[in-house]
């Protein structure tokens, strides 16, 4: 009676994929066992293979942006379960369309271009065996980029938004700089300084621990909520990983 009260309602597995090590995470709800592909960007039969060793009914695929290390399966889940593809922001369908040429840049030919069946803006809300997600409009990185979270679990899956002393590239095409340092500061931080967080590349962090100590996104960086500012650390910004 004891274990089952405590049992977790969401499982996760976050399974790096493509030579980019993307992290798609697969999570699950443990009473329906029916659960979502976050980012599948590639390595579709591995994917599935872990969906059938954890017993998992994959019913939606969501998409953080339009980059080919985070859509380039979907197409490929979709066909094989029939789930519908969701996210991200209409604003990256030009990404989309285009994922078969990126892959030409970086020797990956198995991904695919995607038309999502749903679109999702700031404020909607996902559900998963019961769990609600909220969905938070982070452009700066991508145009359409979207950060899913959920506020109870305190968990989020935030793309290439944010990282573990680092934030997204925002040189590629239609990138800004400080759009992204807003859609960080007035996206992201209101959620709540325990709040974890899955990046697209790297190892898990909380929001309070970049606010501490990111280079780019530090209270001391952005002087967020009236915070004394200090002068940016250059040597750690360009020594900083700067992911796709």
């Amino acid at each position: 009676m004891t274990e089952q009260a405590h049992k977790p309602k969401l499982e996760i597995r976050i399974i790096p994929v493509t030579p980019l090590q993307q992290n798609t995470s697969m999570i699950w709800s443990t009473e329906t066992m029916e659960g979502v592909f976050i980012d599948p960007g590639g390595e579709v039969d591995r994917l599935m293979a872990a969906a059938e060793q954890f017993g998992v009914k994959i019913v939606a695929v969501w998409l953080t942006h339009g980059h080919l290390d985070h859509a380039g399966a979907a197409t490929d889940v979709s066909e094989r379960t029939g789930c519908p593809i969701i996210g991200p922001h209409e604003d990256d369908q030009w990404l989309l369309d285009e994922l078969e040429a990126q892959g030409a840049k970086y020797g990956i030919t198995d991904g695919r271009n995607v038309k999502p069946d749903r679109y999702l803006n700031d404020g909607d809300e996902l559900e998963l065996g019961g769990i609600k997600f909220g969905v938070a409009h982070c452009p700066g990185h991508t145009p359409g980029h979207v950060v899913i979270y959920n506020q109870e679990g305190a968990l989020a899956f935030v793309g290439d938004v944010l990282f573990q002393g680092s934030i997204g590239r925002t040189d590629f095409p239609r990138g800004n700089h400080q759009q992204l340092i807003d859609s960080i500061t007035g996206k992201l931080w209101p959620l709540g300084n325990e709040m974890r967080f899955v990046p697209g590349h790297g190892a898990i962090s909380t929001f309070g621990q970049e606010r501490q100590s990111n280079p780019f996104v530090s209270d001391a960086n952005t002087g967020y909520q009236g915070a004394a500012r200090d002068s940016s650390d250059a040597i750690s910004q360009k020594l900083a990983k700067r992911w796709t």
